[in-house]
């Protein structure tokens, strides 16, 4: 496998890109980052006035850079809908979607539609959007769908008998499931491509340990303990956006690849690929899984 070099990357002008909580961490790396390639990207967030500031500050690192703001909220399956449908009233091509908003470990909560706020937010959020957009980046030559995981996935199980945690609840478990579920999902899209004879291409990233907001939720004390010790074992956003843009962006890369840091436990480190479960490898889980989110979110994909 080559190193990955984004100064390497050739011109991506022309093409257009999705990105979903583009406003902060890493979606905000990986944003500054496409836009270097003068690629349009479209900044997916739920705050406008953050996801205005963001942009603005990554004008001010790239003058010129093509970015466009459109709202959406991943907890909320209408307002999927409805990013999905003013997407698709301007623009007939989608070369890149790369599914990258997340929380986690949050107190118990439920989205609009009744699921558990980390598996709508971070999978069927992501789940229905990919679908609503299906037919346009499909037929986009050299395209790629991109699903965020993390290393947590290995401590994950995905439970058929209580998905939405309304018997028992962990913040930890609960992330842990959602991110095995983006997983698996990218594994079975891309079975699901290749058995339709489509070129696009599913491949998943994690970014191994960056301090980003999401840590807003771990309890301070964590945190305060560990802060003189934190460089060992976390990197920047900047570094935790490179395994994403691997995926999106590499010249080597092949459906159904995964990528992360290569450091100790994949934590951080240089971007390559990664490790992944058995059980993230489960095909009749995954089927499972799949029939599941399209009776839950209502998508059957083309």
């Amino acid at each position: 496998m080559t190193r990955f070099n984004l100064d390497l990357i050739p011109s991506q002008k022309g093409r257009v890109a999705i990105v979903t909580g583009a406003n902060t961490g890493l979606g905000f790396e990986t944003v500054l980052a496409l836009a270097k390639t003068g690629m349009k990207v479209i900044m997916a967030c739920r705050s406008k006035d953050k996801a205005e500031k963001a942009k603005q500050k990554i004008l001010g690192k790239v003058p010129g850079a093509d970015l466009e703001t459109m709202l959406i909220d991943l907890s909320s399956l209408s307002s999927v809908s409805e990013f999905a449908i003013n997407f698709l009233t301007v623009y007939n091509r989608l070369d890149l979607l790369i599914n990258n908003a997340g929380i986690m470990i949050p107190p118990y909560s439920e989205t609009v539609d009744g699921f558990e706020s980390q598996m709508g937010a971070n999978y069927f959020g992501h789940f229905l959007l990919t679908g609503l957009l299906f037919d346009t980046i499909t037929k986009t030559s050299d395209s790629r769908i991109v699903s965020v995981s993390s290393i947590a996935h290995k401590n994950g199980n995905i439970n058929f008998d209580d998905l939405n945690w309304e018997k028992r609840y962990s913040a930890r478990e609960a992330y842990s499931q959602s991110k095995l579920a983006c997983l698996m999902y990218a594994f079975e899209l891309q079975r699901r491509l290749d058995k339709k004879g489509l070129e696009t291409l599913s491949v998943a990233a994690h970014p191994g340990v960056s301090i980003t907001e999401l840590i807003e939720q771990i309890p301070k004390w964590v945190i305060y303990l560990f802060r003189p010790v934190g460089y060992l074992f976390t990197h920047s956003p900047e570094k935790g956006a490179l395994p994403t843009l691997y995926a999106a962006l590499g010249t080597d890369v092949q459906g159904g690849d995964y990528f992360g840091p290569q450091g100790r436990r994949e934590m951080t480190g240089e971007p390559g690929k990664a490790e992944s479960t058995l059980l993230s490898q489960n095909i009749e889980i995954a089927k499972r899984l799949w029939d599941v989110s399209e009776e839950l979110t209502g998508i059957k994909y083309g």
